[in-house]
Order: structure tokens, then C-alpha cells, then sequence
């Protein structure tokens, strides 16, 4: 796949953008509104001002931004060079948001779905018809149903305060966020349940003597900050270790590559563990101290020898004791990354905690290198909805007695089901905050049963994604750029150098176009008319964010003086957890039935002919949320399906080759894309780019682009203690086209 993004080609683009913006198909007969003239020749940014206070939304991990700004438009962005964080550095997705902002496919209007839904036709109406309609909808359905009969989707920072008012107010106890459930939810409850503390990515790579990374594509997934401490810790020194099916960015740095047999990680990190044990070489006082059923855990491991395990991972043994001895001999500055998105096999609760029992086992834990919890500014306040007296009721989870390690929410496939059947109750609203659960979770045709059978559907967002289809009402959202919604706060992201905490609150960089309306008016409104008008806790987003910023005696005001970015003196994080435990073998998971050690379940392998999808990210595209944005998509039109050489010859597939993917199920593809024939990709797998294949044609950049992974996903397996689904255990085979 080409990579033409070059600064001149960039500015390029940008000026065209920003120049020619024409109507949106959703909104056809309305006035546009938007300036035609050319904003600035290419590399021009005189007479602009910069605007301080952005925090990017392109990604999750929130980098702290600049505008420049000409005229109330906004023209480019850049780092903040105040920040501790990301510093003046933006990724290709950060400096695309202007095209974002400006895309001529964004919602801009109320519109009411006067079709069938999936099909639908569009008409425009003003926010008191369209908010009028959502309160009296979802009203009805809690007084005929109750309050469990809605179903919540949220995503993004825009969708908390929505999300807190359904959840603890309206009191819906059917609430999942694909953020959690389809992310990072089994890794935080895997590591709570085994060292009684969530990860999040903090690894201390800027000072680990060895990174262990498990299927985690840094360099691709383009995290800015995450990325400087990965780097710096290979600029000291650091081995790297790569445990990866695929030649990925991370793996063409990697001192070991292990192309592991897919599923098989748990068998290969009880191999490691057992070796450690049983040789001795590992943290030995630190384990005493601080862990718990240690001899369970030993004991229950003993089966795993490396004989064993490269059988299994299909690598060699001499491989496995390579990266034990070389983990034993930098113990414990050794940063074992927790990973990200780790919802693969559906037996991914015990790979993440095989991880975490490893990292107790070399004493990795509140060490230089090791798993450290950052020491962040404190006094920041959370401004929630008052919670109802019947919060939680008809909890599904806790009906069915299962899941019992589950993320916070529902699981989904519990929400799924529940609504499909009517049982153990009926589920006849939806409301979707900036989640595309379309391509977010396997099983299409059953998302779109469920949404099929409710009574009333609202999607909110900033694009007209695939989901959208399915709305009754659809409201258009600010985007990041226009809003204030979200405090990023922390530390620096080199844990050994100068100890400085910030703060950064989202300002708007840009008044909000046409009839856009932030989330905390659109919740507060639909609120009055459902008759919670007493309980709003805040009138405005500045209010919310004030009485955040208020506990630690900052206003907006003054964080706009500092440059946008308050920072302050922090301290050294190192030693200073006074909680330190490992529970190698959970009695509370023996308690449910699960596997009290972390235990190694096999997946089924590929049928005869068919090879297993796995996918992951372009540093293009933040999955689905970035893929119409104009200048990304120009640079990344499509997902190249990458296909070992020795399959791709035995196929008669050469590089560029046009196919389809066809699934176990006998699911084709609706789109196409290109062979990417690689040496660098094992020969039982395939991989592809996310996101891609979008099917509604109101996305007019990316509509039909690439192949949409997520709709051969339809064998769904779930993952037991947490209900989050596997989504990497369907089997595809290539059938060329022309």
C-alpha cells in the first residue's frame, strides 16, 4: 500500500478541504452556510491566531493541541508546546482533524428517518421536533416497560454525560461500551483480579532493560506519547520481544520475534513461568513477600515445559528459554506491555492474567521499567447525574449468573439476546452515542435484528456511520474541535525524568457549524422532556468543566492564560504503592468456577483450505472513526489483505490481485481489496486493516473502500469471565476476482 503523504501533497489537500465544501446528501435542501473562497495558499498561515486548549479526539489517547485560525476557520493543527505529554508531535489521524471538521459528509442538521430503517430517508427538522419526538419515545417505553427496557451504546468522551444520565438516572442497567467490552475491559479486570490494580498502559518502557509485547502493534497504532516511551526505552537500550503472527512495525524492531501460532500466547507465557520457577530464576523475595498461592500456582504450571509449549506455538523451544533466560537475567526492569484491544480468542481473560502473574513473578511491579502507576494531579472532580432509586434494577448479568469478572456495563451479547428473544424482559429503546456498533461487534445481522425490533432508535454522533442507518432520529454532535467535554490530566511520560504533572481541559478551538449542539445541551434537553428536569446536575459544558477544574482550584480561564496546559510539580512514582499483592492462584475465581491459575484454553484451528482473519490498525485510521476523513483516506484508500507468499503462490495470487473473502459460513465479502503478498505473515493466517468497507453511502470518501472485516466476523465466541467476545476465531478463504 502506497504512502504518499508528504508535507507538500499534505498542504495540498488541506487547502482543497478546507476550500470546497459542498452539501452533504443528508441534508440536501439545506443552505450550506459554509465559506467557498480559498482559505490559504498552500504553507500559507499568515494572520492567523493560535487558539490554546485542544485535546484531539482523532484517537482515544488524547493529545494536547493548537489551532490556527483565520476568520473563525480553523487552518492547521499542532502539538501544544507546553505539553508534557505529546509535546509539539501529532500523528497523521491529529493533523487530519481539520479535514474531519470541515468534511462535507459530517452531520449538521436534526434529521428524522421518514424511510425504513437500514434504508432510510432523510428529512430535516428543528431540534424542538427532533427532541420533542426522543423525549416522548424513550419516556414512553421506561412508563410502559421500565427503565431496563433501554439500551445504551456509548462512546468517546462525548457520550459520558449522556451515558451517566441513562445509567444512573433514568437508571437502565443495559449499558455497554465497546471501549470497554471490545478493548480494554478483560485486560483491566484480569489484572484487578490478579494484582488488584488496572494497568492502562502504564509500562514504563523509557527505562525497562527488556519490552515484552504480545500481538501489541505500536508503530501502528501511533498513541504519541505511548510511542516516545517505547522508543526511548530502545534508544537506552531495551531488548525487545515480539510474540506476533505477522511482521508488524513492532516486530521489524524486535531483537526476538516469535511468529506464534495464533491462540496460543497463554501456552507459551506458562511455558516461561514454569521455567522461571522451576530453574529458580525468578524474583524470589519479592514473591514471598507479595504473593499469594504460590505453590497452587507453581504446582498447576508444572505441566507447561517448553517441549510442550513450542509444540503447541508451533515455535522452537530453544526460542522460548532464549526470552525466559533473557526476561530472568533484566529482572525487574522488564516492562511486560498489558496490551490494548485485547479481545481476541474468547479465552482472554486468562492470557491477560498469565501476563500479569508473569510480571509479579520477575517483581516487575512499582520498579524502573516495570508496570508503575503514575502519580497524576489530584483534586479533579467528576460531575454525575443523581442516581435513581431504581438504579441497576433487571441487571442481565447478574439474572443469568454468569460473567462474573465483568468489565463495568453489560455485556453486549447479553443486551443482544435479551432483546431479540423478549426475554427475561422486553429492550424497545436504543440510544447510540458515537458508536458504530456495526462494525464494533461480530454478528451483524444480529445487531441489526435487535435494532430492527425496537420501538424507537436515537443515534447521536459527528458522522453518518453505518449505525446511523438504523435511526429513527439522528442528531448531529460537535466534534472535538467545538466543544468542552473532557479533561486530560497526568504525568510525563519519561517517569525518570523532571517529576511534573498536567492538566489539560478540551476547549473549543472553532464555534460549532451549522445547527451542531454539544452533548451536555441535546442530554439536558431530552432529560426536561422525559421529566428530569430537576435532576440536571450542570447547564452548560463550560459549567461541567468548571466544576471539575474547581477541587483543584483552577478555572478555564486560567488554564487559557498558561498556554492551554497547567502544569505543576508532580513526584517520582517509583516505590510508592503501599498496596502491593499478587494472587497467583484467585481464590475469588475458584469461588465461580474459573480456573483459579491462569490456565491455557486452545482455539479451534483453521478448516481444510481456509486460513484464519486477523486485523489490526493502519497509523491512518483510528478503526472506523477516522476512515471518511478526506487527506486519510486520500493516503490510505483501502486494506490491503496481507497473504504469506508461499499460500499466495500455491493460490496462484500475485501482489495487487484483486479478491473477495469468503468466511467459514460461507459469508462473502461485499467489497474487494488487493493482495499483499508477505513472507512477513504466517502461513495459517490472513490480516487485515479495520475499519474499512463502509456501507453507507452518505460517507461518500469511504463508502465501499476495502473490505469490511467485521461483517465476516459471524462465529462469536465469549469470553466467560467477562462476556467480552472473541473476535478473531472466523477462518476466510481468497477468491480472486476477473
Amino acid at each position: 500500500m502506497a504512502m504518499n503523504l508528504t508535507r507538500r501533497n499534505f498542504l495540498k489537500t488541506a487547502s482543497i478541504a478546507a476550500a470546497s465544501v459542498p452539501l452533504s446528501r443528508v441534508a440536501a435542501k439545506a443552505e450550506s452556510g459554509v465559506v467557498k473562497k480559498p482559505l490559504a495558499a498552500p504553507g500559507s498561515f499568515k494572520n492567523t491566531k493560535t487558539v490554546v486548549g485542544g485535546v484531539c479526539e482523532m484517537c482515544f489517547w488524547r493529545c494536547q493541541l493548537v489551532g490556527k485560525v483565520r476568520d473563525g476557520r480553523l487552518l492547521k493543527l499542532e502539538g501544544n508546546p507546553k505539553s508534557i505529554d505529546n509535546g509539539v508531535s501529532l500523528c497523521a489521524r491529529g493533523n487530519g482533524g481539520v479535514a474531519m471538521l470541515y468534511d462535507p459528509d459530517r452531520l449538521k442538521y436534526p434529521l428524522k428517518n421518514v424511510g425504513k430503517r437500514g434504508e432510510p430517508k432523510w428529512e430535516r427538522i428543528s431540534w424542538t421536533e427532533a427532541l420533542d419526538i426522543c423525549g416522548s419515545k424513550l419516556k414512553a417505553i421506561v412508563d410502559q416497560h421500565g427503565a431496563k427496557s433501554i439500551a445504551v451504546f456509548p462512546h468517546g468522551s462525548s457520550a459520558k454525560y449522556p451515558m451517566d444520565f441513562f445509567e444512573r438516572t433514568v437508571g437502565t442497567p443495559n449499558v455497554s461500551e465497546a471501549s470497554f467490552f471490545q478493548c480494554r475491559g478483560v485486560r483491566d479486570m484480569a489484572y484487578i483480579t490478579t494484582l488488584e490494580i488496572a494497568p492502562d498502559e502504564n509500562v514504563d518502557m523509557a527505562n525497562a532493560k527488556v519490552i515484552f509485547l504480545t500481538g501489541s502493534h505500536l508503530g501502528e497504532n501511533v498513541h504519541v506519547s505511548h510511542l516516545k516511551g517505547y522508543l526511548k526505552g530502545l534508544e537506552r537500550g531495551a531488548k525487545l520481544v515480539v510474540l506476533d503472527p505477522r511482521f508488524s512495525a513492532a516486530a521489524s524492531k524486535a531483537d526476538i520475534w516469535v511468529p506464534i501460532k495464533p491462540g496460543t500466547d497463554t501456552a507459551m507465557l506458562l511455558a516461561i513461568m514454569n521455567y522461571l520457577v522451576e530453574n529458580k530464576k525468578y524474583a524470589v523475595d519479592f514473591v514471598e513477600e507479595y504473593g499469594e498461592g504460590f505453590e497452587q500456582f507453581a504446582a498447576g504450571i508444572k505441566e507447561w515445559t517448553l517441549e510442550r509449549a513450542a509444540a503447541e506455538c508451533e515455535v522452537p523451544a530453544a526460542q522460548i528459554k532464549q526470552i525466559a533466560d533473557l526476561l530472568a537475567a533484566n529482572m525487574p526492569n522488564v516492562a511486560i506491555h498489558p496490551g490494548r484491544h485485547v479481545t481476541w480468542y474468547g479465552n482472554d481473560f486468562q492470557r491477560e492474567r498469565a501476563l500479569a502473574c508473569l510480571t509479579g513473578l520477575l517483581g516487575a511491579i512499582d520498579v524502573k521499567g516495570g508496570l508503575v502507576k503514575p502519580i497524576g494531579p489530584k483534586g479533579l472532580k467528576g460531575t454525575n447525574w443523581p442516581q435513581s432509586e431504581g438504579h441497576g434494577e433487571g441487571n442481565l448479568r447478574e439474572m443469568e449468573d454468569v460473567h462474573h469478572f465483568h468489565p463495568p456495563g453489560t455485556p453486549t451479547e447479553l443486551i443482544r439476546d435479551a432483546a431479540i428473544s423478549g426475554q427475561p424482559y422486553p429492550i424497545k429503546g436504543c440510544v447510540i452515542w458515537g458508536q458504530n456498533m456495526i462494525q464494533t461487534l461480530p454478528g451483524q445481522e444480529k445487531t441489526i435484528k435487535m435494532l430492527e425490533q425496537m420501538d424507537f432508535v436515537l443515534c447521536a454522533d459527528v458522522m453518518p456511520t453505518d449505525v446511523t442507518m438504523y435511526a429513527d432520529i439522528l442528531l448531529p454532535d460537535c466534534s472535538y474541535l467545538e466543544k468542552y467535554d473532557y479533561i486530560k490530566s497526568g504525568t510525563q511520560w519519561d517517569l525518570s525524568a523532571e517529576h511534573q504533572q498536567y492538566i489539560a481541559p478540551r476547549m473549543a478551538l472553532v464555534e460549532p457549524g451549522f445547527e451542531r449542539k454539544d452533548c451536555v445541551w441535546i442530554t439536558n434537553e431530552i432529560a426536561k422532556r422525559m421529566g428530569y428536569g430537576d435532576k440536571i446536575p450542570v447547564a452548560s459544558q463550560e459549567e461541567m468543566m468548571a466544576k471539575v477544574l474547581e477541587g483543584a482550584g483552577l478555572t478555564l480561564d486560567k488554564i487559557r492564560e498558561e498556554g492551554g496546559i497547567h502544569i505543576q510539580p508532580g513526584e517520582a512514582p517509583y516505590g510508592k504503592n503501599d498496596y502491593l499483592i499478587v494472587h497467583f492462584f484467585s481464590e475469588d475465581l475458584g469461588e465461580y468456577e474459573y480456573p483459579a491459575i491462569p490456565t491455557y484454553i486452545p482455539v479451534e484451528p483453521p478448516p481444510a483450505g481456509y486460513m484464519r482473519m486477523l486485523y489490526g490498525r493502519t497509523p491512518l485510521h483510528t478503526f472506523n472513526r477516522s476512515i471518511n476523513n478526506p487527506w486519510l483516506i486520500h493516503e490510505a484508500p483501502i486494506n490491503p489483505v496481507w497473504v504469506n507468499d508461499k499460500v499466495a503462490a500455491r493460490l496462484g495470487l500475485k501482489n495487487g490481485d484483486t479478491v473477495r473473502l469468503v468466511n467459514q459460513d460461507g459469508v462473502e465479502s461485499r467489497t474487494t481489496t488487493v493482495v499483499k503478498v508477505t513472507p512477513g505473515i504466517r502461513e495459517d493466517s490472513v490480516y487485515l486493516y479495520h475499519g474499512y468497507g463502509t456501507r453507507n453511502k452518505e460517507m461518500t470518501f469511504s463508502v465501499d473502500k476495502g473490505v469490511d472485516d467485521s461483517s465476516l466476523i459471524t462465529k462469536i465466541a465469549i469470553d466467560p469471565e467477562t462476556g467480552a467476545h472473541g473476535l478473531r476465531n472466523n477462518f476466510v478463504k481468497l477468491v480472486k476476482v476477473g
